[in-house]
């Protein structure tokens, strides 16, 4: 079941019932007037309107919570369907949503796939067990393919810049692969190594805990106390970044062979705003993410965390990368600077995080609870610790 509610209408409420059908997804369209929903088992996705009771249904979608994109304005939105064992897309019309067209695509098995910011161009990724990536006209014109190798695991994360200009791939051979939108070939390829070694101009920010050293010789505090508190005597941390110089070895988990989905390969991928920036993780190396800049075509940072990278997002409104690793903390990196910030929420770890449009408010959430915070632009200083 699905429940809806207005924030500026409170008497305003609704609730889906897919009935025996189940609910295994569900998103929100564009306009925020359609709620879209995957059935179990994937038998067919709904669009429930919230004007009226009309709904529409997709048979056969692919997947639950992926294989379905959006044009940026709106007006368009392509959904994954299999059958006869081929992988077609289909292109509905969210003004009536009414299916406009239907091509089938040269995958084995098609994972996902997303518009281009400019709504020109659809990419499609074929199955991790081999490396392709196809370039779609809306019309189901095939307009590129790439494929950089052919024996071995392929793709593993895609991504667009927002100007348009740029397609990131990432794969499972540890590298980043960044792609032109006019020829559709490659124009920078960056290698994710386990030691970085000089010539490097990128700044290496590694987590540490300095410890905190209180002068108590001169108060007069009862052996007992000292006993109860142990750790005002031995003195508190607070968590930093320490500068570090190359070369420095990043902590490298080599998966294991005999078991599926192995962790390594681009897992995390995403652009700034400005398109200048992209950070990487390789998920052999989890507690390591990787900045590069595009505009000179090399490495601009590394943040080295103590535990594996859980999300990791960029201000929709500047060049800034908040990031979370499931401690307490929150870390930030700016092309000037990169700083923790505490949590003053008691027990409350940061699992994930999530900007929301306008860069005003950030989304904070943990296993059972959530919260969200406001971090002004104030806070760009090199200062910055776990005590501010």
């Amino acid at each position: 079941m699905i429940q809806a509610w207005s924030l500026t209408q409170p008497e305003w409420t609704c609730k889906i019932d897919e009935g025996s059908a189940g609910i295994a997804y569900s998103r929100w369209s564009p306009d925020s007037r359609h709620i879209l929903t995957t059935s179990d088992f994937q038998l067919r996705l709904t669009v429930w309107s919230l004007l009226n009771t009309a709904c529409v249904h997709v048979q056969g979608p692919k997947y639950g919570s992926k294989g379905v994109s959006f044009t940026k304005d709106g007006k368009y939105a392509v959904i994954c369907t299999r059958r006869d064992c081929k992988d077609y897309v289909n292109l509905l019309s969210c003004h009536a949503w009414k299916i406009m067209g239907v091509f089938a695509v040269d995958t084995l098995d098609l994972a996902d796939i997303e518009w281009s910011p400019d709504d020109n161009a659809i990419v499609i990724r074929d199955s991790p067990l081999e490396f392709k990536v196809l370039i779609y006209s809306p019309d189901g014109r095939c307009l590129s393919k790439y494929q950089a190798y052919e024996s071995g695991l392929g793709v593993k994360s895609v991504s667009w810049s927002p100007c348009g200009q740029y397609l990131a791939v990432g794969s499972y051979d540890q590298m980043l692969r960044v792609l032109n939108h006019l020829t559709w070939k490659t124009f920078a390829e960056f290698m994710h190594l386990s030691t970085v070694r000089g010539p490097c101009r990128a700044a290496v920010f590694k987590e540490v805990d300095e410890p905190l050293h209180l002068d108590m010789s001169e108060l007069c505090l009862s052996d007992e106390f000292l006993q109860g508190n142990s750790d005002v005597s031995e003195g508190h941390f607070r968590v930093m970044y320490e500068v570090t110089e190359v070369p420095i070895s990043l902590p490298f988990q080599k998966p294991p062979s005999d078991k599926p989905n192995p962790k390594q390969g681009i897992g995390l991928m995403s652009w700034s705003k400005d398109s200048r920036y992209i950070h990487t993780r390789n998920d052999s190396m989890p507690t390591a993410l990787w900045i590069w800049d595009i505009h000179h075509l090399e490495l601009a940072a590394i943040l080295v965390q103590k535990d594996p990278i859980r999300a990791a997002a960029w201000d929709p409104t500047c060049t800034r990368l908040v990031l979370c690793t499931g401690s307490s903390h929150l870390y930030m990196w700016t092309p000037s600077s990169a700083y923790c910030v505490s949590n003053p929420l008691p027990q409350f770890n940061i699992t994930d995080l999530k900007w929301n449009s306008d860069g005003s408010c950030l989304l904070l959430k943990d296993k059972e609870s959530f919260c969200c915070a406001s971090v002004p632009l104030s806070l760009e200083s090199s200062e910055y610790s776990s005590d501010d």
